[in-house]
């Protein structure tokens, strides 16, 4: 089976990407403007191609050790954009444009690509997974909620890697003293995603 991509828009937000391997979420990118392009139309396969190789370089989600699969962690022989996207995942994205809607979407049934992760990790990303809509956790509560309660720190640094927002909403998690970081696209873009959940800090 193969990666593939979907894009999608989501009104007022911009356009994101979906990277599944069947039913499986290997990535997903949140909506955001594209540069040089307000129109919210989704880059041409050629643009992503280029984008790809550029990113070899300077990925910018996720660090250097886990770039976003349309910035070159899928092999280019395995990647591809989808020509029409599996049923599940036509679900998923519809459900990520509700999200953006405003209603209150659970993503706590959708499958995620965690091979290569340690126990640790897979326990941080499955309290983040318990935090509900609408409410916020602590740096410490979350390490907390998965069992660590020492390591708040480390349970950031999971945060910090996650390719999976709102499946995984790493946006819940806030620092003690405000809103905290959101690396990629900035404490702007988190605080518009929990304002959309009726959360303000």
């Amino acid at each position: 089976m193969s990666v593939t991509c979907v894009s999608y828009t989501a009104d007022g937000w911009g356009v994101g990407e979906v990277w599944h391997e069947g039913a499986r979420l290997v990535w997903h990118e949140l909506p955001r403007a594209r540069e040089g392009d307000a129109s919210g139309v989704a880059p041409s396969p050629g643009t992503r191609a280029r984008a790809r190789g550029r990113a070899r370089e300077t990925p910018t989600q996720g660090g250097a050790e886990h770039p976003p699969p349309s910035r070159s962690t899928v092999a280019v022989r395995r990647a591809r954009v989808s020509r029409g996207p599996a049923p599940e995942v036509e679900r998923l994205v519809h459900r990520f444009r509700e999200y953006f809607e405003g209603a209150a979407v659970a993503f706590a049934d959708v499958a995620i690509d965690d091979d290569g992760w340690t126990p640790f990790q897979r326990d941080v990303v499955a309290a983040m997974r318990s935090v509900p809509y609408g409410e916020v956790v602590s740096y410490s509560d979350l390490a907390r909620l998965a069992g660590h309660p020492r390591a708040q720190r480390a349970a950031g640094t999971v945060c910090a890697g996650n390719r999976f927002p709102l499946v995984v909403p790493c946006h819940r998690i806030v620092s003690a003293a405000g809103i905290g970081s959101y690396p990629g696209l900035g404490p702007d873009y988190k605080r518009r995603l929990l304002a959309l959940e009726g959360v303000t800090l």
